[in-house]
């Protein structure tokens, strides 16, 4: 059985923790089992050793760091991804070579990261350590419903040449893409990945600027821009105060900073700045939805994939007020499914697509 269909509420959650550094599977394991629902069953010195402590013990979950001897945090990756495939979060350096290192781990297969330096060196290790806590219980949390609910869903008798999911839902009015002037996209746990099955697959063409939150500190976003650049046939950066948003541009809101908008001529362009500092979220995707919507004052595409909590519905609220269209990804595709389930939830949700029907679902509002 997977290990995630064995999580039941009476048990704690399993964890094997993964790091060369002695200090940090002590810090790792005492952050972790702050949580009376979390249980560190083992820790691992190396890649090799992270790979034999996850076959004897078969934890729900476990943190992998990247650098490491013997056996590295990527090559140990791609073995527990082919053998025993499970919730992976990533131990990161902040810096440009670790950014690079943990977008190639997402990539591979694991599902989030933490900042190695922000997880000892912070002055605000309860943030630190309540960020940790919550992306192991919402990761867990939602594989295992999603899992339970892929075993008792019946079987298709006949494959659906459409390709489109069951219990997809498109319910975007005929003619509504002539309408938008811009879209807007917000993602958190599990994005990169995400946003890898996405933009590359829009074509050169599409006719809208897409402006994204990304949850992410800074380094990795301008690493992940780079990256979505080289794979597209759009234009895609990580923003900088004065870029214009305009169709065949992707702008990547700085991590760090906010994303909002202002008039610059005819056109609109990007502020960054870092006001509000009080936010749970720096890039918020609330704050850069509801800009747009209040600087472009016209309908807008509202596009809510994986992550955590429930950023983007006060913004996709204000948009589909204003006649905007908005693309869910559905339950079964998702990483965490929290934010798109509370507009789902809300009723806002114009579609409601799997991840690999989503850069369709986009371009199918021009055809």
């Amino acid at each position: 059985m997977d290990a995630a269909l064995a999580v039941q509420t009476d048990r704690p959650i399993s964890v094997v923790v993964i790091d060369d550094s002695a200090f940090m599977r002590k810090s790792i394991s005492m952050m972790l089992e702050s949580d009376p629902g979390i249980k560190v069953v083992a820790t691992a010195r190396d890649g090799q050793d992270g790979i034999n402590k996850i076959r004897e013990f078969r934890p729900d979950i476990a943190t992998l760091d990247v650098e490491m001897p013997v056996l590295d945090g990527l090559s140990a990756l791609r073995v527990i991804m082919k053998e025993m495939p499970l919730p992976v979060i990533m131990i990161s350096s902040l810096t440009s070579e670790g950014a690079q290192a943990t977008l190639d781990a997402l990539n591979i297969g694991a599902v989030d990261f933490i900042p190695k330096e922000l997880s000892y060196v912070s002055v605000d290790i309860k943030k630190i350590r309540d960020e940790l806590v919550a992306k192991v219980h919402s990761i867990v949390r939602s594989r295992t419903r999603r899992l339970r609910s892929l075993a008792a869903a019946p079987k298709p008798a006949v494959p659906r040449a459409s390709g489109v999911r069951p219990g997809s839902v498109w319910n975007v009015p005929a003619g509504a893409g002539r309408r938008l002037k811009a879209a807007v996209l917000g993602i958190s746990t599990g994005g990169p990945f995400a946003l890898l099955q996405t933009i590359p697959k829009l074509p050169a063409d599409f006719p809208l600027g897409i402006a994204i939150v990304q949850h992410m500190p800074p380094r990795f976003t301008k690493s992940l821009a780079e990256r979505l650049d080289g794979l597209s046939g759009l234009n895609v950066r990580e923003a900088q105060d004065g870029d214009v948003l305009e169709p065949g541009t992707v702008l990547l809101a700085p991590g760090g900073y906010h994303m909002t908008f202002r008039r610059k001529g005819m056109a609109v362009a990007a502020s960054i700045t870092a006001e509000p500092s009080n936010t749970l979220y720096r890039p918020c995707a609330d704050i850069m939805i509801s800009s747009a919507v209040e600087v472009f004052n016209a309908p807008l595409l509202g596009i809510i994939m994986t992550g955590m909590g429930k950023d983007g519905l006060e913004g996709l609220r204000r948009l589909k007020a204003k006649g905007g269209v908005v693309i869910a990804q559905d339950e079964e595709s998702c990483v965490v499914y929290g934010m798109p389930r509370a507009a789902v939830d809300d009723g806002i949700a114009d579609a409601i697509l799997p991840l690999d029907g989503i850069p369709g679902g986009m371009t199918r509002l021009f055809s």
